[in-house]
């Protein structure tokens, strides 16, 4: 027969992404809410190994829903790959008294709680990256927050760009996935959109299009670059002097991590965080809180990190297209 959860923690690890907060303030509240005592832990599973754990009431996450960022701290600890560290990791969870541990961060973290859920500790994995680069979820926590603020930074860099009639390549975050980069270059209107999963490196395609847009009067060009691509101001000065068009790069970085989170972001969040706790009450362990088709679901740790996820073909096309 399954322990009975009595006291469950909460960590954020890796990048941070906005929506973190909500989503460690529903699982704090939802499980108090439920009778079990919560803790969290600082700074990752670099935290955990530190033991820099502390209580959790309902108070410690009042007014922190709106806020971007995460109040515990995130790091990346590459120690944590190895089975003795693993191994140090569980054993001070049992010394703590904790049960089960809600991680949220993206697939490498994922991995830290499945070592943990082998070694006896409950683990439930929460998708929180701007990137949108889990397979098993339509949504990540963080990415709507990401690209709006993307968006909105190229309509204004977009702006400056026509009045000079210069070339822009504006580069976003994403690491190996395009997902920023497509959502921008629909949303901005982009006239070459470049993604780690399709770009095909001939710069002369790009240059082509912008000589055969300027022959059609268009003043001004925008070019929205993933940064697993990147490399974006050695290609905007190759571009510049095979066209003879002023070309500028804007590498966006990471304001695209910060802010205030969205309405849907801190919905969404919520929603993942209660669901996490939830899960860990009813005895259930390494698995992931997902979004599927309009549902808010669980699924087998294994099985997730063994999805693939790529650029639809469809909405690749149509982006071309418009």
């Amino acid at each position: 027969m399954a322990k009975k959860i009595e006291t469950i923690a909460v960590l954020t690890s890796g990048g941070d992404a906005p929506g973190m907060n909500a989503a460690v303030r529903a699982v704090v509240r939802t499980a108090l809410a439920r009778g079990l005592k919560v803790k969290g832990i600082r700074r990752g599973y670099q935290g955990l190994l530190n033991e820099d754990i502390f209580d959790m009431q309902a108070k410690d996450v009042s007014d922190i829903i709106q806020r971007g960022g995460t109040v515990l701290g995130t790091a990346r600890c590459l120690e944590f790959k190895q089975p003795e560290v693993q191994q140090k990791g569980a054993d001070i969870c049992r010394k703590q008294g904790i049960d089960g541990i809600v991680v949220i961060g993206g697939d490498g973290s994922y991995r830290g709680a499945q070592a943990l859920s082998r070694l006896g500790i409950n683990t439930i994995g929460l998708p929180g990256t701007i990137d949108l680069d889990i397979a098993c979820t339509d949504y990540t926590i963080g990415f709507d927050t990401a690209v709006n603020t993307a968006m909105e930074a190229i309509d204004k860099v977009k702006d400056t760009s026509s009045s000079h009639e210069r070339c822009s390549i504006i580069e976003v975050m994403g690491r190996h996935a395009g997902y920023i980069a497509l959502w921008c270059g629909v949303a901005n209107g982009a006239e070459d959109i470049l993604l780690p999963e399709k770009y095909d490196f001939n710069e002369q395609n790009i240059i082509n299009n912008i000589i055969s847009s300027r022959k059609r009067g268009k003043k001004h060009h925008l070019i929205i670059n993933a940064e697993g691509i990147g490399h974006s101001a050695s290609m905007a000065r190759r571009i510049e002097a095979a066209t003879g068009i002023e070309t500028r790069a804007t590498i966006l970085g990471y304001m695209q991590r910060g802010g205030a989170p969205t309405a849907k972001d801190r919905y969404f969040a919520s929603m993942m965080g209660a669901r996490a706790a939830d899960t860990l009450i009813e005895g259930k362990t390494n698995r992931v809180i997902c979004y599927r088709h309009g549902e808010f679901v669980d699924i087998d740790i294994e099985e997730a990190l063994a999805m693939t996820k790529t650029i639809d073909e469809y909405e690749y096309e149509i982006s071309h297209l418009l």
